[in-house]
């Protein structure tokens, strides 16, 4: 009898496979560092305006790397992707830096809010400066040692530093395949792009004739409750690389806390009308306790991994490809101390309340790294948040600490995310992970110096908090939050804690039951959360992009191992460059922006 064929094995993704950079090549050169900072200005300058406008940050990743590719293609033609990570890395430090401007709109909006009584404390360009950069740095050192652990044990997707490193490839790569991956990358960017121009929230004056409209809502409530298909192939693309998974998980969230809880909490009082921004106040605390719980089980679960982590760590040298855990080790005391000098300077704020920041966030910044590379979706304001909860609690009545631990929360995230995605991309083409560090650690004070200094201008020039101006969405969260949670935790609607506290139960179940044999049939607890926490809209486009991939996968198996990365890393790359340069040509008012 003839023995029957082995199955084929499946499909390695090329960005679980770590890349290798020949040894001639050099990548931490002058000319690239150089390259990095101009790019690193740029990216910062242009950063706030986004933020503030969106209310979210898109991927600056592959921005970056365009923008190096530009400058080092033209500097010299022996231009490489190992020199243009050095670059892409910085505009990425630089933009999550910038990202913080949302702390910086919530002291402006306090101080506009006739219903605050307390003094709050206006800062210089020089004090935001030095507040940003302690933060920073803090951040960059404490998600170091998460490299091993996050990138190479556990392989997770981190979508946009994938998309960053496919981005890189293709711009530095010859032969047949790698022409059919660029033009795969081009078609979906080239898509993107347009898109995003086209859609209603682009709002440009030269597509005024036809608008894309942002989304098609679903269901009787889907206008209300922002449910439908979202009509961004960013979104799209990041669902055709984290996989069904997870976007089946996050799909579930979103019917569970947007389709189901709204009519029944209206029903029940508990929300008095069906408005999205008292519907979110009431189910963010369940999938934040989901959230949460879920990742710091994993973490918990997975102790032995992290201690090995360090451990290795411990004797890397200076020469060696990993940043010795050493100068993790006094490089996050000195920062910490400066930033516990700081806000004790300059905000008045009691040393202790820094410190519990600080301590804080280090288990929030691990759970925000799992949800990013599982979904894409960095839940930075998410976990501000849940450290206002915290600190109502640990100073109640007191809305500038609730305000000051969000910011070092949302830093320390926001600085540890960014690092991750340049890991992701430096693992995927084989760059030196201590070199990454490096240009974190630069390019950090460089974007607060442009933040301190653009950030002020913007809010002079557009004006902060208005139905016209600059709307700050997460600023107007924070300072909402702060201000209702300083009548203490039982200002939370009625209902709220008690789900909070189940769905931290439900966290931990299905993390457990992750680690069984029945893993692909359990939903993600991180997906879930994600699902309750973005916009519905959002997460049913990022639905649809996994289910195309998978159906593609089916039919032409191929095909699909070749082409879909650069094409979601396209899709994904177009709609973050025309955010960034729209904002760009309206400062120097090339383009106007309808209202």
């Amino acid at each position: 009898m003839t023995p029957p064929t082995p199955a084929a094995p499946e499909p390695v993704p090329s960005h679980t496979i770590a890349g290798v950079k020949p040894p001639e090549i050099k990548e931490f050169t002058p000319r690239a560092v150089i390259t990095a900072i101009g790019v690193a200005t740029v990216i910062g300058a242009s950063y706030p305006y986004i933020v503030m406008k969106l209310g979210f940050g898109p991927n600056i990743s592959v921005v970056s790397a365009f923008f190096g590719f530009i400058a080092l293609g033209f500097a010299s033609k022996s231009y490489n992707r190992w020199e243009n990570n050095i670059v892409q890395t910085a505009g990425t430090s630089a933009g999550q830096v910038a990202f913080c401007c949302i702390v910086m709109a919530a002291f402006d909006l306090l101080r506009q809010d006739p219903t605050v009584t307390v003094h709050v404390p206006t800062l210089t360009g020089l004090q935001w400066f030095m507040w940003l950069t302690a933060a920073g740095v803090l951040g960059v050192f404490l998600s170091v040692p998460m490299r091993q652990h996050f990138v190479v044990d556990e392989k997770l997707t981190f979508a946009d530093g994938v998309a960053a490193g496919e981005t890189l490839i293709v711009l530095d790569s010859k032969g047949a395949e790698s022409r059919e991956a660029a033009r795969s990358l081009a078609a979906g960017g080239v898509l993107s792009g347009l898109v995003m121009i086209f859609r209603e929230d682009a709002r440009l004056l030269a597509a005024a004739w036809y608008r894309i409209p942002e989304k098609l809502a679903l269901g009787a409530t889907g206008a209300a409750m922002n449910v439908g298909l979202s009509w961004s192939l960013l979104n799209m693309g990041s669902g055709m690389l984290v996989g069904m998974r997870i976007n089946t998980s996050m799909l579930i969230g979103t019917i569970a806390a947007w389709v189901i809880a709204p009519p029944l909490l209206l029903q029940s009082g508990d929300v008095p009308h069906m408005v999205r921004r008292e519907m979110l106040f009431w189910v963010m605390w369940p999938g934040v306790g989901i959230l949460i719980a879920g990742g710091l089980t994993a973490m918990a679960l997975r102790w032995k991994s992290l201690v090995s982590t360090f451990k290795n760590l411990s004797g890397a040298k200076i020469g060696a490809g990993d940043f010795p855990i050493k100068w993790v080790v006094w490089g996050s005391i000195v920062s910490a101390a400066a930033l516990v000098v700081v806000q004790k300077s300059i905000l008045n704020l009691p040393v202790l309340y820094t410190v519990l920041a600080i301590v804080l966030s280090i288990p929030l910044m691990l759970v925000g790294i799992r949800v990013l590379g599982e979904t894409n979706w960095g839940p930075i304001s998410t976990l501000a948040n849940m450290m206002q909860a915290l600190f109502s609690v640990i100073a109640p009545g007191q809305i500038i600490p609730s305000i000051t631990s969000t910011g070092v929360t949302a830093s320390v995230a926001s600085g540890s995310e960014g690092l991750m995605q340049d890991y992701k991309t430096g693992y995927m083409i084989g760059s030196t992970p201590r070199y990454l560090t490096y240009m974190q650690l630069i390019a950090v004070p460089v974007g607060a110096a442009t933040v301190s200094y653009v950030y002020p201008l913007l809010a002079r020039t557009y004006g902060l908090g208005g139905d016209n101006g600059l709307q700050a969405p997460i600023s107007q969260r924070f300072v909402g939050f702060a201000t209702l949670l300083s009548r203490g935790i039982g200002a939370l609607p009625h209902g709220a804690l008690q789900a909070l506290l189940v769905a931290s139960v439900v966290g931990v179940a299905l993390t457990l039951l992750e680690e069984t044999r029945f893993r692909k049939w359990v939903p993600s607890p991180t997906g879930i959360g994600i699902g309750v926490l973005v916009p519905g809209s959002a997460i049913v486009s990022m639905f649809v992009g996994g289910l195309i991939a998978e159906f593609w996968r089916m039919l032409n198996p191929k095909q699909y191992e070749l082409h879909v990365t650069p094409l979601a890393s396209g899709l994904i790359a177009g709609e973050a460059i025309v955010a960034v340069v729209i904002p760009i040509l309206v400062a120097i008012g090339i383009v106007h922006l309808q209202p």
